[in-house]
């Protein structure tokens, strides 16, 4: 039985080279997922994965019209994140008590830009669907080698300032009162986060992404206190889902991004039935 689970995942490139996606995809995810349910990020998070599709958009619109094929849908994405990331840093500064609609106007440019884009590039775009919904399946050795190296960006940077990222998280004003650079550290923390929206929106879209960054995070934030602790518990979340999900699209000739979402959102609402029964007893 072990062995059939297995398998699949070794006999068949396509589903080798997605597991080698999830598992890189985990680490990252896991922490930064850690952050954004801590912090109550999710619709920061919303606002950044659904603006990227202006980014993806624009860079497939030119490297259709204009030949320029280094200008691929994943960079586009990378660059449109990065600048939300900015423009959301620099309003929670500066509009702090209308955040919510500056968030809001984001979300709607960034899904209408992508949607005129796609509309006047000429040819087929479906590069674009899977990055909405996800191409897990089609992830070719450089696309892991990016992911990869976005991965390695995001723990280490995470390693560096993981105790200044613990103080503006729990409490802003005290880390003001220690000197910290509140605004330059909210920004970092925002542009890790828009590397890990790119990682996770070439598995299972920006669609979906979401649930995938907080349903794991918020799972084994009720098991620990601790937030080392809980980015563990996440990591290995994220790698088990990812691993189940996977199969069972393969076993079920399911979308894969889909498929793990889903898995995902099983176990949340699982946990949260068994924990509230556990309550009663």
């Amino acid at each position: 039985m072990t062995f059939s689970f297995y398998a699949p995942f070794f006999s068949n490139p396509l589903l080798f080279m997605a597991l080698l996606s999830l598992i890189g995809a985990s680490f990252s995810s896991g922490i930064i997922g850690s952050f954004v349910v801590v912090k109550r990020m999710v619709f920061v998070t919303g606002s950044i994965a659904h603006s990227i599709l202006g980014g993806m958009g624009l860079f497939l619109f030119l490297s259709r019209t204009f030949n320029l094929p280094f200008l691929t849908p994943l960079y586009g994405a990378l660059f449109s994140g990065i600048v939300t990331a900015l423009i959301i840093s620099w309003a929670t500064t500066k509009y702090k008590e209308r955040l919510d609609t500056v968030i809001g106007s984001i979300w709607a440019l960034g899904m209408s830009a992508g949607i005129i884009f796609v509309s006047i590039t000429p040819g087929y775009t479906t590069e674009l669907l899977h990055f909405l919904f996800g191409d897990i399946l089609w992830t070719t050795k450089q696309d892991i080698l990016t992911l990869l190296s976005l991965g390695a960006i995001i723990i280490l940077t995470t390693y560096i300032f993981y105790h200044k990222f613990m103080v503006i998280i729990f409490d802003e004003e005290l880390a003001k009162l220690q000197g910290l650079n509140v605004r330059l550290l909210n920004t970092l923390l925002m542009i890790l986060i828009a590397l890990t929206i790119v990682i996770l929106v070439k598995i299972v879209g920006a669609v979906l992404l979401i649930a995938l960054l907080s349903l794991p995070a918020a799972i084994a934030s009720t098991y620990t206190n601790k937030l080392s602790t809980m980015m563990a518990l996440t990591i290995g979340l994220n790698m088990l889902i990812g691993v189940v999900g996977l199969y069972l699209s393969y076993v079920f000739n399911f979308p894969p991004g889909a498929t793990i979402t889903l898995i995902a959102a099983i176990a949340y609402f699982s946990h949260l039935v068994m924990r509230k029964q556990k309550q009663k007893i």
